[in-house]
Formats: structure tokens, sequence, C-alpha cells
């Protein structure tokens, strides 16, 4: 019995001392600890062999059973505390572990998440750029629509003004019809009496147009008109221009080596009459032709004219150009007089230079390299008939 109260009373005390030596351990981990000594602390009873009175040493006395007691459960404390420090040490191995696959989880969640916005942001990239794409075809698709409805207006623009034209054509034709029925039988007297030049009057009319025509180059100083409409036309970079200008004045002279190779018939028979300005004036077959072809190079030098300026992206200004001021590229003196010659080129020019600027065959057409005007827009302008 008494053996028995000194081992309970040996385990109250080192369960006293395992007591405090938790207290003073790891603060984290206390708790768990507190519950795993609690479980502990019920010391189990060794077995304590019965004292035999007669086998105990004689004479032994009781403070050295005591003490063996104590040095066993001082080395069974050190033994749970060696215990105790491998599963602390488990224990943190196991947490840093713990720690080490929460970090690696992360950083495996925090890639995927990276890769999956850099996923959307791409596929927000590609659906922009078929947007942008969608947008840009509509948007050419709509300029298509707009262009081919302005060149449809522009189309129906020049047939209602080619219908107007001719029925002003055509009434004028009616009127003139009228009107030469009116005079069928003055004309009829006047055949009888239609003037013959002969070969020395033809001479003399001659020479006074080709003074007259040459005077016009003498007095305004061709050469140096040239000159300074060269460097104009340089300063304001008119590129075109500068190309159509110089083909007219190797037009022109040309036409003028023309002119002194040129052959003319003996006798001119008068026999076509034409009105200008409420007068009429009288001229040969071939002064017609000549009236009728001053219309149509004027309408070709025009369109040229006009089609340059465009080029040029420059303003509207038919008068301004050198063909119209000029008009006499494709005159002959021996036939008609270079004011009337004049006056019909520069009709043809104007509407041709409104058709070549404009991009458009309102008063012509082109056929075989050339532009020509139209036979019901030559009828308005030149009035002429045989009598």
């Amino acid at each position: 019995m008494a053996a028995a109260a000194v081992l309970f009373g040996l385990a109250d005390n080192a369960s006293a001392q395992r007591n405090r030596g938790r207290d003073r351990g790891d603060q984290p981990q206390k708790q768990e600890r507190k519950e795993r000594k609690e479980s502990q602390s019920v010391v189990r009873p060794q077995r304590v062999e019965p004292v035999r009175p007669e086998r105990t040493a004689p004479g032994r006395p009781e403070r050295n059973i005591q003490n063996d007691q104590q040095v066993r459960a001082v080395k069974e404390r050190q033994q749970q505390i060696r215990e105790q420090q491998v599963r602390q040490q488990e224990q943190i191995r196991n947490s840093r572990v713990r720690q080490q696959q929460d970090s690696d989880l992360r950083t495996r969640r925090a890639r995927q998440q990276e890769e999956f916005r850099g996923q959307q942001v791409r596929q927000e990239q590609i659906r922009q750029e078929q947007i942008r794409n969608a947008q840009t075809k509509q948007q050419a698709a709509e300029r298509q629509r707009q262009r081919e409805l302005q060149q449809n207006q522009i189309r129906q623009e020049q047939i209602r003004r080619e219908q107007v034209n001719n029925a002003r054509v055509r009434q004028g034709q009616e009127n003139d019809r009228r009107g030469r029925q009116v005079r069928n039988n003055d004309i009829r007297d006047q055949r009888n009496t239609a003037q013959i030049i002969t070969r020395q009057q033809q001479a003399e009319l001659r020479t006074r147009r080709s003074q007259e025509y040459k005077s016009r180059w003498q007095n305004n100083n061709w050469q140096n008109i040239r000159n300074q409409r060269q460097q104009q036309l340089e300063r304001q970079r008119r590129r075109s221009y500068i190309q159509y200008q110089q083909r007219y004045w190797d037009r022109i002279r040309r036409d003028q080596l023309r002119l002194q190779q040129a052959r003319y018939y003996n006798n001119l028979y008068n026999n076509y009459r034409y009105n200008r300005g409420g007068q009429y004036y009288y001229t040969s077959q071939y002064g017609a032709q000549m009236l009728r072809d001053a219309v149509n190079y004027g309408y070709e030098e025009g369109f040229r004219a006009g089609q340059a300026d465009r080029n040029d992206r420059w303003g509207y200004n038919y008068s301004n150009s050198y063909g119209y001021q000029d008009a006499s590229f494709g005159y002959d003196s021996y036939y008609v007089g270079v004011s009337d010659y004049n006056h019909y080129f520069r009709e043809g020019f104007r509407r041709g230079y409104e058709d070549g600027y404009y991009g458009r065959y309102q008063y012509g057409n082109y056929s075989n390299g050339r532009y020509s005007i139209l036979g019901t827009i030559l009828g308005t302008i030149l009035d002429i008939a045989r009598f």
C-alpha cells in the first residue's frame, strides 16, 4: 500500500512538471499538445513486484527506493519530451509540405487564371477585328452603292439634257423649215444671181485675210506669250495642262506649214448662206465645210482643255484657255474671214470644255481617236444652208 501511494505521488509530480513544460512550449500548438498530454496524464500503473520482505535487501532505506522511482520518472519524461520534439518536427515538416502544396496550388490557379484572361483578351481582339472587317466591308459596299447611284443620276441627267437638247433642236429645225418655206421664193430668185468669185478676186481675198491672220501673231508676240504661259503653268504645277498646251502649239505650227503648201481652185461659187448675229453671210461649199470644221476643231480642243483642268484639279474656266483665246487652229484664209472662224471655233470649244471637265458626252462623242460634236448640236450653232 505504501509503495502504491508513493508511485501515485510521483506520477502527480511528473504530471505537474509536464504541465509546466507545456505552458512554456510552442504557442500555436498549445491546444493540441494540451489535449494530447491530458490523454497521457494518466499514468499507467507500473507493474510493481510485490515487495517480499524476505527478498528486500536488509537495511535498504526507503529514500533510495524513492530516488529510483524519480530517476525512472525523469527518464520517462525525457523520453516523452524527445517523442514530443520528434512529433513537433514532423508536424513542422508536414506544415511546410502543406504550405508548399498550397503555394504550388495557388501558383497553378494564378497561371490558369492568367491563361484564361489571355484567351479572353485574344477572343475579344478576334471579335473586334471581325467587327471592324464587317464594318469596312459594309462601308465599302455603301460607297460602291453611292457611286453607282451617282453614276445613274449622272446618266439620267445626261439623258434628260439630251432629250431637252434634241427637243430644242427639233423645234429649231422645225422653225428653220418653216422659215425656209417662207423665204423659199426669195432663195429661188437668189440662186440665179449667186456670186462667182474669180481667181483674181480669190487671190486678193486670201492676201487680205492672210495679212489679217499673220498680224494677230505679230502684234500679240506669240513667242513671248508662249514663254510667259509656260512659266506660269510650271509655277502652278499644272502638268496635264502643260501637255495639252504643248500639243496645241505643235498643231498650230504644223497647220502653218500646211497653209504654205495649200492649193486652191480657180473659181469659187458662193452658193451657201449662214446667219450670224441676225445678219446673213455668203460663202462657198469649201467655206461652209471650213466653218463646220471650226466647230469640230473647237469641240475637240475644248474637250482636251477641260479634261486637263479636271486632272489638275483646277477651277472651271474655259475662257482662260489659250486655245479659246487663239481659236485659229485649222483656219484657212482662202475661204472665210478669221473673225467668223474664231466665232464658230469658240462655240465648239465652250461645249467641248464642259464635256471634258465633267467627264461626259452631252454635246459630242468620241470615235476613231477624235472628239467631234453631235450633228444636232452643230445645226444649232451653225445655221448654214445652200441656196
